[in-house]
């Protein structure tokens, strides 16, 4: 697949393409032009640690599960990062919506 065509696909379609050429896309990271282009279709679940003010611009733990067509993708900063650490970034995708919430809120509840 060229560089083009890739640029056209959705992201659940890209993820569909990889999965077919053999890539083990749990932990595949989105090309840069596509993980801006698109919006997710929903967010069904995000959850953040932030004990010090609204304002505040520094780095929290957080949590968020998003779909992308049939694709889940998990994100976050795990809480065990502590307040305001650019440390401990995960990310998953998966087409399992249990699991994809059950990883979400394991890394922010512990």
């Amino acid at each position: 697949m060229s560089f083009e065509e890739e640029q056209h696909l959705s992201v659940s379609d890209w993820l569909d393409e990889k999965e077919v050429e053999g890539v083990d896309v749990s932990q595949i990271e989105l090309p840069k032009n596509m993980a801006f282009d698109e919006d997710p279709d929903e967010t069904i679940y995000f959850k953040e640690i932030r004990p010090c003010s609204f304002l505040c611009t520094e780095n929290h733990p957080f949590s968020k599960v998003e779909r992308f067509g049939h694709w889940y993708y998990c994100t976050g900063q795990d809480k065990k990062a502590g307040i305001h650490s650019t440390k401990m970034k995960w990310r998953l995708f998966t087409k399992d919506k249990k699991h994809a919430l059950h990883v979400a809120q394991a890394h922010i509840i512990e």
